[in-house]
């Protein structure tokens, strides 16, 4: 048995009294446990296979672009005659995708529960600069998509970046 697996069954024995009586999980816990296993399904699915220990961020990374067909917010193209505006007046072509606050409380959720299963603080894939690098870009592309002004907070000194154009490293490619 690995550590994965001891850990999960650590998390699910815990939500038990002492007593011995069931107790219900909040819905944090509810959801972090279906998110831990729909994550894990998905590394399985994978060919070849690819097992826990063997997960790094670029696994995460592709699922979270995975997720993506299944999101419901609308995020204009930049081509698209409704780019930047916040309440377009017709319909458009342009793809739903995950919302940015959706995925970056995934990513809260599984990094607890990689650690909750065994996994240790220094090797946690869902902690990485890549993911919050990916993040990110995905909250200021839909932000600009949506004409919604978004201030990146000023770092002492040093100077901010210039505002990019967010299909230089969409992160939906």
């Amino acid at each position: 048995m690995s550590n994965f697996d001891r850990g999960k069954e650590l998390v699910e024995g815990s939500s038990r009294s002492p007593g011995d009586q069931p107790a219900t999980p909040s819905r944090y816990e509810s959801q972090k446990r279906r998110d831990w296993n729909t994550f894990g399904q998905y590394l399985r699915n994978q060919r070849p296979p690819v097992s826990m220990s063997q997960c790094n961020s670029n696994h995460v990374l592709e699922f979270l672009r995975y997720l993506d067909q299944f999101g419901k917010t609308k995020v204009h193209l930049q081509g698209c005659i409704f780019y930047g505006q916040p309440e377009p007046p017709a319909p458009c072509t342009c793809p739903l995708r995950q919302a940015w606050g959706s995925l970056d409380a995934l990513i809260g959720r599984l990094r607890a529960a990689y650690e909750e299963n065994g996994g240790s603080p220094e090797t946690n894939p869902f902690a990485s600069g890549a993911i919050r690098v990916y993040l990110r870009e995905v909250k200021e592309c839909q932000a600009k998509a949506r004409g919604i002004p978004y201030k990146k907070k000023k770092k002492k000194a040093s100077e901010s970046k210039g505002d990019d154009d967010c299909t230089s490293s969409h992160p939906f490619s």
